[in-house]
């Protein structure tokens, strides 16, 4: 056995659609109950009614209200086409032609007012002198020319940050470009010297260096055997440094240059005996070993020294 329970509602439902069952008014599928059209009368009276309730009989320059249509558009005219036929031809849903429609509607609006305020002393333009109240006060206009001067300035800074990382970026590449230079010139001379101790090459522009002749001295040195440009000509290796270059080479070989050779050991011509016999002979000639009486100094200086008492006669 199956028990139901239903609401209040759903039990009058229920008859409800019993009674409709029997008497037919049911018919198969979905059931939905219809709401009849609303209707919307035409009470022209009330709304007129409700128009003389709120309506005021005031001036027209305090309503200022215009009923008229468009102004004559001037390219129907050069066409040929009437008024009638031009406002007929304007497609609503066009929004361009209905755009130009208002237009041409406010220019016959202006034309056709104009002329009404003008009778009625009405000023339709304004003074040159005139002042009008601002809409935003002038503590508010500073506060907002603050924040456009802050924002500028910000700008300003920003631009100026740009340009000094540029011109870091601009530096750093310069720096790093001369390094290079340098260490490239670095590395030729050392080429070049090493060249030249080896004897692969007889030339010695190398010790010029970075002194290359200017614009002006190769003007004035370059014109020729006359003038005066032969004092900036090179006449040769001065006589100090040639005396430098036989005296300690030309960067040879330097290890072994005091050993002793056979020629220098079966040399005796330097040999001096009273040199050789000399009591004195530590301190080699013209005795250097006697006390120099003018100099105390001297003597202090050699009593000093652990091994001077040997070598300083005493005095009685």
């Amino acid at each position: 056995m199956t028990v139901f329970h239903f609401s209040n509602i759903n039990v009058v439902f229920y008859f409800q659609l019993q009674e409709a069952f029997a008497k037919g008014l049911l018919k198969p599928g979905l059931n939905v109950v219809l709401e009849a059209k609303k209707k919307c009368p035409n009470d022209v009276e009330g709304m007129a009614r409700c128009l003389a309730n709120f309506k005021k009989d005031l001036p027209w320059v305090e309503r200022l209200d215009m009923t008229n249509g468009p102004a004559a558009d001037i390219v129907a005219k050069a066409e040929g086409k009437s008024t009638e036929a031009e406002n007929s031809e304007i497609n609503v849903e066009d929004d361009f032609q209905r755009e130009m429609y208002f237009y041409r509607q406010a220019q016959a609006t202006v034309l056709k007012a104009l002329p009404k305020l003008h009778s009625l002393k009405v000023a339709t333009q304004r003074p040159e002198d005139y002042f009008a109240e601002m809409a935003k006060s002038d503590q508010q206009m500073h506060k907002v020319r603050q924040k456009l001067m802050v924002k500028q300035i910000a700008m300003e800074k920003s631009e100026k940050a740009k340009q000094l990382r540029a011109l870091r970026k601009y530096g750093k590449k310069v720096q790093v470009e001369v390094i290079q230079k340098r260490q490239k010139e670095k590395k030729a001379m050392l080429t070049a010297v090493k060249k030249y101790q080896k004897g692969l090459s007889d030339k010695l522009d190398f010790l010029e260096g970075d002194r290359a002749p200017s614009k002006g001295q190769k003007e004035a040195g370059g014109g020729g055997s006359g003038g005066g440009g032969g004092q900036h000509k090179k006449k040769g290796i001065n006589a100090k440094r040639k005396h430098k270059n036989e005296k300690f080479g030309f960067g040879g070989k330097k290890r072994g240059l005091k050993w002793n050779t056979k020629d220098s050991y079966d040399d005796v011509s330097s040999f001096r005996s009273k040199v050789a016999h000399s009591k004195n002979k530590n301190f080699g000639k013209g005795g250097k070993g006697k006390i120099n009486a003018n100099r105390p100094e001297f003597n202090s200086r050699q009593r000093a020294k652990p091994w001077a008492s040997f070598l300083t006669p005493h005095r009685a």
